[in-house]
């Protein structure tokens, strides 16, 4: 990962020290649940705990191809208690990372009960199954689409799904002593990333010099690269005396979908262009900026990658895949 010049005296700063001196050789060795190791954050997350040394044991409900040694799959999903303690009970994990749940914007009823189920349900039965078995730390993920403190209303059933597991986590910490710290990441991206989000889609429908349809663009988010979210959930999970914080994973800046868009263009030079106002905006979506002063004075992290730079390693991984999806015989990624 490339720093960036931070501004104002945080590369001085030495709330900095506790996440720069903090060694994340602590982990190596540990056994490390990740529920949900299979998706975005959870594939960058585990990969960078097996190269730290620890023993990953990671859940998908489908099947996974074991690529590294330490890295031990499972096949299978928290909403039913009694799996979650078996599973729990097998692993004797020292911590958890608990990622998984369907990720959706989307406010169709259809969408309430399978987020219900996969995200506060299996957070409950997994709270419930480590309260009774132990662990050092459960590190919960909660979401920038919350509710904002002057809007208390959830606009998905995503958002409220996510808003009760943050609140479940503060219960289960301040009622039963749980060692649970929630992280909230915010919008994430980078290689890897499922091609139907935004920025995947866009890089390959240029690359296959279409014009992809796009809204307005209009809104705005705080984006994140995928590895500085890894390294502020790794630093969650180390730093002492944080049980029962809530802590943003942002940049601390909001740009909206429309720059994002025509910065990927500027990088690229395709022959085709994006149609923006050629899909209806999707419903109000809340606006809300990671407050990255909390989270450096808890742990001493702050993200590095730029805009820029981020977007352009996530172009470089996009045109490889594309090239060896033209042509498999090439070396793979």
């Amino acid at each position: 990962m490339t720093s960036v010049n931070w501004p104002g005296t945080w590369q001085n700063d030495p709330r900095f020290m506790i996440y720069e001196n903090s060694s994340l050789s602590h982990l190596a060795n540990k056994k490390i649940l990740i529920t949900g190791a299979s998706g975005f954050i959870g594939f960058h997350l585990s990969r960078r705990l097996c190269e730290i040394g620890a023993v990953v044991h990671g859940t998908s409900r489908s099947p996974q191809v074991k690529d590294r040694e330490n890295l031990i799959w499972w096949q299978g999903s928290f909403d039913l208690y009694e799996s979650a303690k078996n599973l729990i009970k097998q692993i004797q994990p020292d911590m958890i990372f608990h990622l998984a749940g369907d990720v959706t914007a989307s406010n169709e009823i259809g969408k309430v009960l399978p987020t219900f189920h996969s995200l506060l349900t299996s957070t409950v039965n997994l709270l419930v199954a480590a309260q009774e078995l132990g662990c050092e730390r459960i590190i919960l993920t909660g979401s920038s689409t919350e509710p904002l403190d002057d809007k208390p209303y959830p606009n998905s059933p995503y958002a409220a799904a996510k808003w009760a597991t943050s609140a479940y986590g503060q219960m289960f910490r301040r009622i039963y002593k749980s060692p649970v710290v929630v992280v909230r990441p915010f919008m994430g991206y980078g290689p890897y990333q499922s091609k139907q989000k935004l920025i995947p889609h866009v890089i390959l429908s240029l690359l296959r010099g279409e014009s992809p349809k796009l809204t307005n663009g209009l809104w705005v988010t705080d984006w994140i690269y995928i590895e500085d979210t890894v390294e502020g959930i790794l630093a969650a999970s180390i730093t002492p005396n944080i049980e029962g914080q809530t802590l943003d994973l942002g940049t601390g800046n909001l740009t909206s979908v429309r720059e994002i868009i025509e910065k990927i263009v500027e990088i690229m030079k395709p022959s085709g262009k994006p149609l923006f106002g050629s899909l209806p905006d999707r419903h109000e979506e809340h606006t809300r900026l990671a407050d990255t002063e909390y989270t450096f004075a808890k742990i001493g992290w702050k993200a590095r990658t730029s805009l820029e730079e981020g977007l352009k390693k996530g172009i470089d991984y996009y045109v490889k895949e594309f090239a060896f999806s033209q042509n498999p015989s090439r070396k793979e990624l």
